[in-house]
C-alpha cells in the first residue's frame, strides 16, 4: 500500500468581493460603500484591475458603525 503525505490543514480564505455587490449585500447604494472608504470605516482587502474588493465582514462591521452613528446622532 502506497503512503499518502499528510494534507495540510486546509484554512478558508475570506472571499473578496466588488464593491457593487458588498453594496448589494449590506443593502446599501455602491456610492456609500465608496463614501465609507473615503471617511475610513471601510478599506478594500484587494483589487482586481481597478475595482476594489472587500471581505464581506468587513463591509457588516462599516454598516453597524454607520447605523450606531447614525442613532446616536439623531437621538
Amino acid at each position: 500500500m502506497l503512503s499518502s503525505p499528510a494534507m495540510p490543514a486546509m484554512t478558508a480564505l475570506p472571499a473578496l468581493i466588488p464593491g457593487p455587490l458588498a453594496a448589494e449585500e449590506a443593502g446599501v447604494a455602491p456610492a456609500t460603500i465608496r463614501k465609507w472608504v473615503q471617511l475610513g470605516h471601510l478599506r478594500a482587502a484587494g483589487k482586481a484591475g481597478r475595482a476594489q474588493l472587500f471581505r464581506l465582514e468587513d463591509v457588516f462591521a462599516a454598516e453597524r458603525l454607520a447605523r450606531r452613528r447614525t442613532r446616536t446622532s439623531t437621538a
